[in-house]
C-alpha cells in the first residue's frame, strides 16, 4: 500500500471533494477479532439515510474527526477499509489517501418512542456524530412534477414509511431532550416542506423551536424555509423570539436560468425576495448566523457562483457549498444527472473558504445549522 505525499496541503479537500462525488465502498474489516463474512452495511457503517429530502443514501462518518455524509456507492474505486480511506488504482494497487475514517454509533434514542406511540428514529434522525435534523412537515406544495426541485426526495421517505408527515412541537421537544441526554446531542436542524401560506411554514417552526427550548433549554437549534411573502417578514421576527438561533434560506443557485431549469417552482420567488429575507433575517439573527445552500454541479458558471458566494458573505450571509448528488427517487437521478466533477468542486469549494475566512466567518462558529456540521460540504476541510 502507497503512501501519499505528506506535503500536500490540499489532501483534506481532495479527500473529501473525491468521496462526496464518487461515493465510498465499503471493505469487510479484516482484523482477527472481525467476523468472517461482513455483508451488512449497518455493521460497517452503523449510521446510514437510506432516502429523504437529503443528504440520503449515505453514510455518516468522520473523516480526521470532521462531520462527512457519503454516498454508499459500490463501483467506487475509493474504500473504507479497517478506519483508513483507501483507493484501488487500475493496476490494481492500493494507496492510502492519509486520513482516518471513524464511524459514528446508532444512537440509543432510536430505540425508544414517543408518547402517542411513535418511534423516535421517525421524528428526527442523528447526523454526524452530535446534531439532531428533522423535517417538521414532509410534504412540500412544490412536489408536483412541474414545480418540484429537480435533487429532492422529500416525499420518498414518507412514502416509504421511514417518518411522519407532520412532526407535532410535544413530539420534537420529547426526542431531543433524549437525544441530549441519552446520546450528547449539541445542535438541532429544523427544516420544512413549503406550505401554501405566506409564511411558508415559519409559523410551525416557530412553535416547534418554543417546545424543544423548552425541554432542553441549552440545546442551539437553527430553522430553515423558504423566504416568507414581503408583507409577512414578522414571520421571520416570530422564529428568532422562538428561541431559534440560526436561519436557513436556500436559493441552491443565483443564477435565473439555472433556477428555472432546476427548481421551477422555486424559481418563481424572486431573487429579490430572497435578499429581503436574507436582510431581515441578518438584522434579526445576526452576522453570520444566516445561510443559505450553494450547490456545485447545477450548470451555473463557476467563477459567477464564486462571485454569488461572495456577495452573500459581504450581506452577512454564509454560502454553504454543497455537490449536487444523484439521489435515488429525484428526477435528475432519472434523467441520469451526473455529480460535477471532483476537482471543480474542490476548486470552487476552496475559492468560496478562502473569501469566508477574509471575512472572518467560519461554519464551526455557528451556534447550529448545516454550516455548523458541515457534514455535506468540504468547506470545514480548509477552513470555511
Amino acid at each position: 500500500m502507497s503512501d501519499p505525499d505528506p506535503n500536500d496541503s490540499d489532501l483534506g479537500l481532495h479527500a473529501r471533494t473525491e468521496m462526496a462525488v464518487r461515493g465510498v465502498a465499503i471493505d469487510p474489516p479484516t482484523s482477527p477479532a472481525a467476523p468472517a463474512n461482513v455483508t451488512d452495511l449497518g455493521s460497517v457503517i452503523p449510521l446510514r439515510r437510506p432516502g429523504g429530502a437529503g443528504p440520503s443514501a449515505d453514510g455518516h462518518v468522520l473523516v480526521d474527526g470532521l462531520r462527512t455524509t457519503v454516498p454508499i456507492v459500490e463501483s467506487s474505486p475509493y474504500r473504507l477499509r479497517d478506519g483508513r480511506l483507501v483507493r484501488r488504482e487500475v493496476d490494481g494497487g492500493v494507496t492510502d489517501m492519509g486520513v482516518a475514517v471513524d464511524t459514528v454509533d446508532r444512537p440509543a434514542f432510536y430505540d425508544l418512542t414517543t408518547s402517542d406511540g411513535v418511534s423516535y428514529e421517525k421524528i428526527a434522525r442523528l447526523h454526524g456524530n452530535d446534531v439532531l435534523a428533522t423535517t417538521v412537515v414532509q410534504t412540500c406544495v412544490r412536489y408536483g412534477e412541474a414545480d418540484r426541485c429537480r435533487f429532492c426526495a422529500i416525499e420518498q421517505s414518507l412514502d416509504a414509511g421511514a417518518t411522519t408527515a407532520v412532526k407535532t412541537p410535544d413530539q420534537l421537544a420529547e426526542v431531543a431532550e433524549a437525544a441530549v441526554r441519552l446520546d450528547g446531542v449539541k445542535q438541532m436542524v429544523l427544516t420544512t416542506g413549503t406550505s401554501n401560506g405566506r409564511d411558508r411554514g415559519a409559523r410551525h417552526l416557530a412553535r416547534c423551536v418554543r417546545a424543544i427550548k423548552a425541554a432542553a433549554p441549552g440545546l442551539p437549534v437553527q430553522v430553515q424555509c423558504e423566504p416568507p411573502s414581503p408583507d409577512d417578514l414578522d414571520a421571520l421576527t416570530e422564529l428568532r423570539d422562538a428561541g431559534a438561533d440560526a436561519i436557513g434560506i436556500h436559493v441552491e443557485s443565483l443564477d435565473d436560468d439555472v433556477r428555472r431549469r432546476w427548481m421551477p417552482g422555486k424559481a418563481t420567488v424572486p431573487l429579490s425576495q430572497y435578499r429581503t429575507a436574507w436582510d431581515e433575517s441578518v438584522r434579526l439573527f445576526g452576522r453570520s448566523a444566516v445561510s443559505t445552500y450553494l450547490i456545485v454541479g447545477l450548470g451555473e458558471d463557476p467563477d459567477e457562483l464564486v462571485a454569488g458566494a461572495a456577495e452573500l458573505i459581504d450581506r452577512g450571509v454564509y454560502p454553504f457549498v454543497v455537490p449536487y448528488r444523484p439521489i435515488p427517487g429525484t428526477l435528475a437521478f432519472a434523467d441520469g444527472d451526473p455529480a460535477p466533477d471532483a476537482d471543480l468542486l474542490a476548486d470552487v469549494t476552496a475559492r468560496v473558504a478562502k473569501t469566508l475566512q477574509a471575512a472572518g466567518m467560519r461554519g464551526s462558529d455557528q451556534a447550529a445549522g448545516c454550516a455548523a456540521c458541515g457534514a455535506c460540504s468540504a468547506l470545514s476541510a480548509v477552513g470555511g
